[in-house]
């Protein structure tokens, strides 16, 4: 698989909705996730990342406008023990609450599908990430190629991974109507030598600047445990 460049795939893609980026450091000392939204409505555009004691979680950023929080407002990471949680949606939850009870990243995932937002079938896309090691899986919960009808479930699991490369899974190829879902394995990308300031300013700038909303990225030291995260929104308050 062709090694891609994040800031060219994100620079080629108006709308790539929603993603997730999950890999190792350059230096191979950090595991690295990112997770970004964008919108194309004023009520996904009113969203702002606010920390929790473990993560984030979304919230309106003028509640006032907020017309429907159904697939708006959920907490897309949160830390169970030593497994970071990344989702687009309220599967984080899912995760985190049948994992506390004994069950399997993937086997929790069976219980979801894809979003009730027809005609989208927007995918749920989820990852965890190993505090200790590293290693992590991703996932993609999507219909038949637009048939409700039916769900297709996909992992990928990576193992001892690479220092300096990563994997990316965002919810659409580009824009349209309906919204054309993600195809395929998780792209393998580049992890930049670029520290933690330097890696969100790439991605944040490389997002179209008309439909990006938020931007989450956190670096994992692997030896300690202790995490550096970075959270950016397009509205701030004045």
């Amino acid at each position: 698989m062709k090694k891609l460049s994040i800031e060219t795939q994100l620079k080629a893609n108006a709308y790539p909705g929603r993603g997730i980026i999950i890999g190792k450091s350059a230096d191979g000392k950090c595991a690295v996730t990112a997770y970004f939204i964008m919108g194309r409505s004023e009520n996904s555009r009113n969203r702002v990342f606010v920390p929790t004691e473990d993560g984030i979680r979304t919230e309106a950023f003028d509640p006032s406008k907020m017309v429907d929080p159904h697939l708006i407002i959920y907490s897309p990471v949160r830390v169970l023990n030593n497994q970071t949680i990344v989702t687009n949606g309220d599967q984080t939850d899912t995760v985190y609450e049948l994992m506390e009870k004994g069950q399997t990243f993937e086997q929790a995932l069976r219980t979801r599908e894809y979003e009730d937002d027809a005609p989208n079938f927007t995918p749920r896309i989820s990852g965890i990430i190993c505090n200790e090691c590293g290693d992590y899986s991703m996932s993609i919960l999507k219909s038949a190629d637009g048939n409700p009808d039916s769900c297709r479930r996909y992992t990928f699991t990576y193992s001892n991974p690479i220092a300096g490369e990563g994997h990316f899974i965002h919810t659409y190829m580009g824009d349209g109507s309906p919204l054309p879902s993600f195809e395929g394995e998780p792209e393998l990308v580049d992890m930049t030598s670029l520290d933690i300031d330097g890696f969100t300013d790439m991605v944040w700038n490389s997002l179209n600047e008309d439909n990006k909303v938020s931007l989450f990225v956190r670096y994992i030291n692997l030896e300690t445990g202790s995490s550096d995260t970075r959270i950016v929104n397009k509205n701030t308050k004045q």
